[in-house]
This record gives structure tokens, C-alpha cells and sequence, in this order.
């Protein structure tokens, strides 16, 4: 029986409702910086850390609250907003350590702005995908490792928000309360399963990889954008996500905060061309929506006045395969290929406990598929091996799953 299934067979969860030592005070200044760097640097082991955004809230992605914890120095809170200029001394303290984060994917690009990069990390959300947890929360790993209740509540609030309620705060110090002993617990877990150099390796891809890139055509993201059939109502919601976006950008809001995705449709298939017709769908005759009537209507009209070639197509041009159902009847090779690989890659999945796509990414897998030529007599488990590492994949996931799928791929 392993550790966690242990945990879970004999532990009631115990709740775990405030911090030893007590919620600290937010650091504001550059003199509280330096102490709690120099604290910091005087610590040992590995440093827990955690942010907090204002997704939804917010058009950046910006951290308003910063949460680090280090044995012998205790848990550290900075608003990363008064104190954005005077951070060099804590870079100088943390950044050559190992950092312990629980999707660190999505904190690591706001650290990184204001000056703070790991030298190493150790991701417990990744680790439980790793081990073939179903449950990969930050509150469900911590209940089935440590046999501790972590009570949730404040994760999607605006923190941006000042001063920050003391329940807040009590809770973003909680977050980084236990997160050195789960990461030690995954460790052991990792390790009995054989599975520990593959964590090494997924680690160190996430601490490298960067922000993702953006992509192309974000306005097509538009909620209920599948309704519209028409180009010219098409280049409406275009113009108007894209003012939107703008001014969005300039007020540090969430855009759905600054007009609905509903109400970009519907202005879409309405295409007035008065202020009062505008104003007599839905969201648009509120008081706000009144004040920029006049900025609406502009886009609606640009849109309106664009030639026919430059309107938007219907769907998005495609950058590499098409979607996987068209295969069948333009591709049949190819549909029958990724048929077979989907099938091997479930059992592959199964056998070693880890989800499909964290064995190899599924695109990964879809491009092979339909671009398969590997030459006459060729090393089919090194063209896949090959193909797989110009796609990113690590290593261990190549020597896992290229033989696999190479005797699948060859018949």
C-alpha cells in the first residue's frame, strides 16, 4: 500500500485554520523587503511560494500579493505593488533556491516581471499528475499526503483590492503553511513509484518554458462566436473585442467587466447603425454602456465600411492538420494512424498511471499522425523520438512511449 493510500485508509483530515505564528503583517516598504530578504537568505531548505492575481478582475496578470515561507524564517507576505522598485534584495535572497510552488506554470510568468526566477522547482501539482492522482488541487493532495483539511475560499477574489481583509491574508499564508512537507511527501511518493526523474524533467521544463506565446486571433475566442455565419457581422464582433480589448488594457480591467462577450454578439447581429438602435439591445441602454455609445457605434461602423477582402473568414485558417473528424474523408490514412496512436496512448496512460496528456502533448501526437514519412527502412521509433523532441517532448517521455507507438505506427 503506498503512502497516500495509507494516508487516505487511516487519517481523518485534521483542519488546518490558521498559521503557526499567526497571519504576518504585508510588507509595503523597501525597509520591510530588505528584513524579510535577509530572513529569507538566513533560512534553510527549500522556499515555498505562492501569488495571488486578480484574473477576472484585472486585464494583467500581475501578482498583488507575493507569499513566501522558509524554515527559520517563517512566512513572509510583500504587496508587490508599493514595493515593485525594491525588490532586488529579495531576488538576491531566493532566486538561487529551490522553489516549491503548486502549479507553478501559472505563477512563475508574474514572479518573473518583477524580477524573481527559481534556480530550481519542485511543482506538488504536477507531482500528484505524475503520480496518478485524480485529484491534483492543492486542498485534495495536502488532505491525502498530509491527513490536513486546507480550507478554500479566497482564491478567485479580487486582490487587487486594498487593503486586503485579514480572512485573505489568512488564507494566501496558508497556502504556503505546508507546502515544503507536501512537496517532501510527493517526493517519497514520486520516488516509490519510479517516477522521479521523470518529475526532475517535467520540473525543469515548466521553470524554462516562459510565458506561453499569444495566440493568433484571441477576438475569434468570443464567447457564442459560433452563432454568427455572416463575414460582415463577423468583422463586428472583430471591431468591437478589439476596442474592447484596448480599453481594457488602458484601465487595467477585465475586459468582460468592460462589455460582456453576450453583448458583442448581439451587436453583432443586430449591426445597428443608430445610437438608439444600439441602445435598445440588451447591456447597451445602461447607464454605462450610454456614456460610450458613441465609441460602440464606431466600431460597429468600421466594421461595416471594410472592403469584402478584408473581411474575417468564417473559421479560422488552419496552422497545421485540420480538426481530427475530417480525416476520415480527406485523409483516411491519417484518421486510421491517429485512431491507433489514441488507443496505444490510453493503454500507455493506464499502465504507468499518468495522465494521456501528460505523457506526450496530444498535438504532439496529432502532427505525427497526419504528417507521417518516415523514409523507406527507416528507424521508426527514431523518426517519432526525433519528431516528439522538436515538439518539446522530454526525454522520458520519448523512451516511454516512440517504441510504443513506432510498432503501432509501422503496420
Amino acid at each position: 500500500m503506498s503512502v497516500a493510500e495509507e494516508n487516505e485508509s487511516v487519517r481523518t483530515p485534521v483542519p488546518l485554520l490558521s498559521p503557526r505564528g499567526g497571519v504576518p503583517e504585508v510588507i509595503t516598504t523597501a525597509d520591510g523587503v530588505g528584513a524579510a530578504a535577509a530572513a529569507l537568505a538566513a533560512g534553510t531548505g527549500p522556499l515555498a511560494v505562492d501569488a495571488e492575481r486578480a484574473s477576472g478582475y484585472r486585464y494583467s496578470s500581475r501578482a498583488y500579493l507575493i507569499q513566501l515561507r522558509r524554515a527559520g524564517a517563517g512566512t513572509v507576505l510583500i504587496d508587490p505593488i508599493p514595493t515593485a522598485g525594491a525588490l532586488a534584495p529579495l531576488a538576491d535572497a531566493v532566486n538561487g533556491l529551490e522553489w516549491v510552488l503548486h502549479s507553478a506554470d501559472q505563477d512563475l510568468p508574474c514572479l518573473a516581471d518583477v524580477g524573481l526566477h527559481p534556480e530550481s522547482v519542485y511543482d506538488t501539482e504536477l507531482a500528484g499528475r505524475l503520480a496518478g492522482f485524480e485529484r491534483v488541487g492543492l486542498a485534495a493532495i495536502v488532505e491525502r499526503m498530509l491527513g490536513l483539511e486546507l480550507r478554500k475560499g479566497h482564491g478567485a477574489a479580487d486582490w487587487s483590492t486594498r487593503p486586503l481583509p485579514e480572512s485573505w491574508l489568512n488564507y494566501a499564508a496558508l497556502d504556503v503553511e505546508i507546502l515544503v512537507d507536501l512537496r517532501d511527501a510527493m517526493a517519497g511518493e514520486l520516488d516509490r513509484q519510479g517516477k522521479s526523474q521523470w518529475a526532475a524533467e517535467e520540473f525543469e521544463h515548466v521553470r524554462s518554458a516562459g510565458p506561453p506565446a499569444p495566440k493568433p486571433d484571441r477576438w475569434r475566442r468570443t464567447s457564442k462566436i459560433h452563432t454568427v455565419k455572416d463575414p460582415r457581422r463577423l468583422a463586428i464582433v472583430r471591431e468591437l473585442w478589439t476596442t474592447r480589448d484596448e480599453m481594457a488594457a488602458r484601465r487595467d480591467v477585465a475586459p468582460g467587466r468592460v462589455l460582456r462577450d453576450s453583448a458583442i454578439i448581439a451587436a453583432a447581429e443586430a449591426a445597428p447603425r443608430s445610437p438608439e438602435e444600439l441602445r435598445a439591445l440588451p447591456v447597451f441602454g445602461g447607464p454605462r454602456q450610454r456614456r460610450l455609445s458613441r465609441v460602440w457605434l464606431s466600431a460597429i461602423e468600421r466594421a461595416r465600411a471594410l472592403p469584402k477582402s478584408e473581411l474575417p473568414p468564417l473559421t479560422q485558417p488552419f496552422t497545421g492538420p485540420p480538426p481530427a473528424n475530417r480525416w476520415a474523408r480527406h485523409h483516411p490514412e491519417a484518421a486510421a494512424r491517429l485512431t491507433a496512436a489514441r488507443t496505444e496512448m490510453t493503454a500507455i496512460s493506464e499502465a504507468v498511471q499518468v495522465p494521456v496528456e501528460n505523457l506526450v502533448s496530444p498535438e504532439l501526437v496529432r502532427r505525427l499522425c497526419w504528417d507521417w514519412d518516415p523514409a523507406p527502412g527507416a528507424d521508426v521509433t527514431g523518426y517519432i523520438a526525433t519528431r516528439f523532441a522538436d515538439g518539446g517532448a522530454r526525454s522520458w517521455q520519448r523512451e516511454l512511449v516512440a517504441p510504443r507507438l513506432a510498432k503501432i505506427l509501422a503496420a
